[in-house]
């Protein structure tokens, strides 16, 4: 789509919220709609006139003026996008009055987010492609005097993050097949590179001097190389803070000798999903080239059945010399990001640390596909992720971290076991992560239920999400350079 600010354009969106009274310019057609009950205003309703003769219009509902949120907003202009692909309409003139309580630049934002989401599909291997011409002009009527520089601005930042969420999403909906470590590998600098991030690709024996042991023994059944991808993005070469991202990255995961069920495993090459964030993440971060230091890492492997496979009973060691009793073969996210947090933190010095992970399938049974679940170490960071999260739309919810939780992971025979129990399944495997990043402030974001959907919901399609590359972003703008 490209966007203009001015008046043009083949078809008018206008907003309207539930119990308007009336509307400009087109009163009459909602009166006749309110009369008939055909369109109340509800978030995300959509009705559309486009005639062959006369003027042209989309009335797009916002709910209750009172409960307007940036992410409503959002929600009710991908169904406007939708509808209009359906007419195969060209150019369309945005009407952008002030709402209460919301941001100008953020209305505007949510606005074109939500038409740019419209846009996303998964066709690479459909024989037939499904025709979905979306709009090509958007013309955005502001109101007289509001800063065009600004919302120029504004406009090419949420460019650069819905950029960076369809990469995560088309990493995640690729089969394992074609989404080896060494593609994601290859796909990071590919994407990155371009745009001033270092990329760094460590193999098997760069691994194994780096003394990666957890990471290594999880790779150990696969005949793919596990490959470390360190991806450094200096936006502020005067600051010496900077943000880590890390990424869980097993593009296939059976679950090991512990194998799982094969209704569990159809969707396992999504278990690279946090990988799939963080690289998006640095897309839109680089892209928008922030003021900012981040670096993201990312342990890529598989996680398959072989005769040199590690076994349960087996015990390993860890970048960080703590050792770890393996009861679980399919707790083996685990293992690898702990050897990632703890080079984020030792070997990168990242002074604060978010990982993203497909950890659990605990997360799914306690918070389904709304809420990303958190655990931290540092209630100042967690209250920042949340910040971001709320932002974006992509809604957090913090687990406790009690003491007598942390008990649950300690071992018998090693340091550490690599799994708590059944009980408080994610809470404790990301306490277990918490053991590998030092008194560094930590928050840990399990997207299992997120992070993939089996139906659409909103302008989150079925399949990869994106999220949550949008919190990952915001959460680096706002990172304080002290």
């Amino acid at each position: 789509m490209d966007f203009k600010i001015g008046k043009g354009g083949e078809v008018k969106l206008i907003p309207v919220f539930k119990g308007s009274e009336k509307i400009d310019d087109f009163d009459g057609l909602y009166q006749f709609l309110k009369e008939k009950e055909i369109f109340s205003a509800k978030v995300g309703e959509v009705y559309a006139d486009i005639g062959y003769k006369g003027d042209k219009v989309v009335l797009i509902g916002l709910g209750e003026e009172e409960k307007l949120t940036v992410d409503s907003i959002r929600k009710a202009y991908y169904q406007a996008g939708k509808e209009l692909m359906k007419f195969k309409v060209e150019s369309i003139q945005v009407e952008v009055p002030e709402f209460k309580n919301i941001c100008y630049i953020d209305e505007i934002q949510g606005m074109i987010e939500g038409l740019l989401q419209s846009e996303y599909s998964f066709e690479k291997y459909l024989s037939q492609k499904k025709i979905k011409p979306s709009v090509r002009e958007v013309y955005l009527n502001i109101i007289e005097g509001k800063k065009a520089e600004a919302i120029d601005k504004a406009i090419e930042e949420v460019k650069n993050i819905i950029d960076g969420v369809f990469l995560a999403r088309d990493l995640v909906n690729e089969p394992a097949m074609t989404m080896t470590p060494k593609i994601l590998a290859e796909k990071a600098k590919e994407e990155l590179e371009g745009l001033g991030v270092d990329v760094k690709v460590y193999g098997q024996e760069e691994i194994e001097e780096l003394g990666m042991e957890a990471f290594l023994a999880v790779s150990k059944g696969s005949a793919q190389e596990p490959q470390l991808i360190v991806m450094e993005y200096k936006g502020n070469e005067e600051a010496e803070e900077k943000l880590a991202l890390v990424g869980k990255g097993l593009t296939f995961d059976s679950g090991g000798y512990c194998i799982k069920p094969g209704d569990s495993m159809n969707t396992m090459f999504t278990d690279m999903a946090g990988a799939a964030a963080v690289i998006g993440a640095m897309k839109a971060i680089a892209k928008s080239k922030l003021d900012k230091n981040v670096v993201a890492v990312v342990a890529a492997c598989e996680n398959l059945i072989s005769g040199t496979a590690y076994k349960p009973g087996d015990i390993i060691g860890s970048m960080s010399g703590k050792t770890i009793e393996i009861l679980n073969t399919d707790a083996e996210g685990r293992l690898t990001l702990a050897d990632a947090l703890w080079y984020a933190v030792k070997n990168l010095k990242a002074n604060k640390v978010i990982d993203v992970a497909t950890l659990t399938g605990a997360c799914v049974v306690a918070l389904g596909n709304i809420n990303t679940g958190a655990i931290t170490n540092n209630e100042d960071f967690m209250e920042e992720v949340k910040k971001a999260s709320q932002i974006a739309g992509e809604p957090v919810w913090e687990l406790p971290n009690n003491e007598e939780y942390k008990e649950l992971n300690k071992g018998d025979f090693a340091d550490l076991k690599n799994t708590g129990g059944r009980g408080a399944g994610t809470i404790t495997a990301g306490l277990f992560l918490g053991e590998f990043v030092d008194s560094t402030p930590w928050v840990h974001l399990d997207i299992a239920g997120t992070s993939y959907s089996s139906k659409a919901r909103g302008y989150l399609p079925k399949g990869a999400t994106g999220v949550p590359v949008k919190t990952l972003y915001y959460l680096a703008k706002n990172f304080k350079n002290y």
